[in-house]
């Protein structure tokens, strides 16, 4: 699946992944290929997105640089204090503050 993670400023991520982990204002949920349709918003917190090329790596807030960690897993993490998520037909689309 398709995984864009925007800001007013700036595209934070753009790649396909394997599943992302967001802070929804019902507590963390997952998403994987072929999810369900679904908008909702997110708290603050922190997303997980789980990739297939990316090295362990962490976005330290929106306006930082990506900080990469010496680990076996493919994860990046990015710091949010609010936003709203949409995933359709295998595309997810995280608007970020």
């Amino acid at each position: 699946m398709y995984l864009e993670v925007v800001s007013p400023e700036d595209t934070l991520f753009s790649s396909e992944v394997d599943s992302v982990v967001v802070p929804g204002v019902n507590g963390d949920f997952q998403m994987l290929n072929n999810h369900a349709p679904i908008v909702s918003l997110l708290k603050e917190g922190t997303v997980k997105i789980h990739t297939h090329t990316q090295s362990h790596l962490v976005l330290d807030d929106l306006h930082g640089s990506i900080v990469p960690h010496i680990d076996d897993s493919k994860i990046l993490t990015i710091a949010i204090t609010s936003g709203t998520i949409e995933m359709k037909d295998n595309k997810i689309i995280i608007l970020a503050d």
